[in-house]
Parts: C-alpha cells; structure tokens; sequence
C-alpha cells in the first residue's frame, strides 16, 4: 500500500530529507503550509498527517489513520471528532521536558531574588542592594512527573531543594523526588511548599485544578509557577490571590488567553514574571521533536505499534 503522509507547517530541511528517505518506494510525502490550507483532496489522500487538524477535517480525511501533533499536549488535537474516531493519535511529548524544567528553575530563581527589582533598578541607573532569598533548602512541590517534572526535580535537587511530587501513580518512584503523593493529596502538599511547579497537562480532571481553595492552601510567602498549560489555573482566582497576598508571587509561561492580551493585569504586578509560552522553543526542542515523529513515521510504514500514543479518554 503506497501511504500519502500530508504535512502542516514547514519541516526542517534534514526533518523532510530523512522523511522521504524512509518513504522512498513506500508512498509520498505532502507538505501544506497550514491546515487552513490544506484542501479536501489533499485531506482525501492522506493516510496519515502531521499536524493539528481545524474542526471538520477529520471527517473530509476519510482516509486516515493517524494523526501526529507537533505538540506535547494533545489538547487542541482532541475534538470532538477525534474523540469519536478510531484513528490512532500520538503527540510530541517529550520534546520539550528539557527546557521546560530549565525555564521552571529560571522561574524560581527569578522570584526568589526578586530579579524583577533588579531589572527596574538598571532602567533607572540606580544601584539597589537588598536581601534576597536562595532556593537552596527550600520545599518545592511539583505537579506531573512527565518528561518536565521528573528532568525538573533532578535540576532541583541539585540545587539542594527538597522535592514533593504529585501524580497518579505514586507506586512508580521518579529519581530525585524526595516524597511522593496522589492527586487527591495536594491540598497537604501545597501548604508544605516555598514553590509549587505545575506541569501537567491540560485535561478535564486538571481544568480549574488551581483554584480559589487550591491557592489560600499554599503559604503566603509561596510562589506559583505554570509551564505546561493555561487553564489549570483558574486566572481569577490567581489574580486576587496574586493582589491580596495569598501567594508572594507566580512565573506564568502558559496562560488561561494566548496571546495574553495587552490589557491583562499579569503584566503590570510587580510580583509577576511573564514569559510568553516561549519556555521550551528551542532549536533542540524541535529536533527532539523532528526525531520522534520520524521514529513514528517508520514504525507507520512497518505497521508496528506507534509510541507517544495519546489515551483520548485521559487527555494525554
């Protein structure tokens, strides 16, 4: 059977050349600058794609069998149409873990020395010493144990931190965490923390998962710190935690509206530090993620089972 592989977006050079390498004799490969551009006879001959699909597509790709996203969270890929389908979807997760955790330690060193002073202090010329705090021996709690979380608490114990971990399946240790809990433990978790680290994917049961309650359990002199996806928090009750003292602070990569708006009071807090979902785009992030799916590619073509499958059911 000859496989029409239809790709969204631009491919790296070295990404298309080994893709049509593996292809070669088997089928073609097909790259569309966007889904938006991608018509119902090249979706009719596609048995495979690459790419986020926009609502109705997936019907009009009769043909299909699975559907690779170029993300690490599935979640724009999980429509209702493929909720419904039988056709295979695998995501990129793993790509960014790296950097993610490398971001997440920027974050809390940010906060911690107020680095946001430092920064107001040198556009003014003006030279302003103050006591800061360290991370070292302090408490942080990481929620998911991903490919972020778990490169994360190794970054964390070598900065002498202590490690809570949060996730489902606690009967399964990750090196570097110091004690693990269930999810339904991180009311206890979150008040024994200096910072709380979120990674988890975005999913029903984690939508809202910081709310109102979640933020008044964490101590005052806390920071909160999102790298995975906006909507886990819920920005409302952030943003009063954030104003009346709650928490001391947050470092938000991911937020509830991308691209934040203009008018978002995030960015005028002086306790705030906002990054714009920009903490994993790396050169190297996107050949981790040209590697994996061309590892899926192949085992496409060879009809072997494919890796990063996504559970729909779970969300991830």
């Amino acid at each position: 059977m000859t496989e029409h592989i239809v790709a969204f977006g631009s491919l790296d050079d070295q990404v298309r050349s080994r893709a049509e390498a593996l292809l070669a004799g088997r089928g073609v490969l097909e790259i569309v600058s966007s889904a938006a551009d991608a018509g119902p006879d090249t979706l009719a001959r596609a048995t495979a794609i690459a790419g986020t699909l926009r609502p109705g597509q997936l019907t009009a790709a009769a043909n299909t069998r699975w559907v690779h996203s170029w993300a690490a969270g599935a979640n724009a890929d999980l429509s209702e149409e493929m909720l419904a389908s039988e056709v295979t979807l695998t995501s990129s997760t793993g790509n960014g873990g790296i950097p993610l955790a490398e971001h997440s330690m920027l974050l809390m060193l940010m906060l911690s020395r107020d680095v946001p002073r430092w920064q107001r202090a040198q556009a003014e010329h003006r030279w302003d010493r103050f006591t800061h705090g360290e991370l070292n021996g302090r408490t942080v709690a990481i929620v998911g144990l991903g490919n972020a979380g778990a490169d994360l608490a190794a970054k964390a114990k070598a900065f002498h931190m202590h490690v809570l971990g949060v996730r489902r399946r606690v009967d399964r240790p990750v090196p570097g965490v110091d004690e693990l809990f269930a999810p339904e433990r991180l009311r206890e978790v979150l008040a024994r923390a200096d910072f709380v680290v979120v990674t988890v994917p975005l999913t029903a049961d984690t939508r809202g998962l910081f709310d109102e309650a979640a933020f008044r359990a964490m101590p005052a002199h806390a920071y909160f710190i999102c790298i995975s996806r906006g909507g886990i928090a819920d920005d409302t009750a952030l943003l009063r935690g954030l104003r009346e003292g709650w928490i001391a602070g947050a470092g938000l990569d991911a937020h509830g509206t991308e691209p934040l708006p203009p008018e978002s009071p995030f960015w005028d807090l002086p306790n705030v530090v906002v990054t714009p979902h920009n903490g994993a785009t790396t050169g190297a992030t996107a050949a981790r993620g040209g590697d994996i799916f061309l590892g899926n590619l192949e085992r496409f073509l060879d009809g072997a089972p494919l890796a990063n499958v996504v559970d729909k059911a779970a969300g991830y």
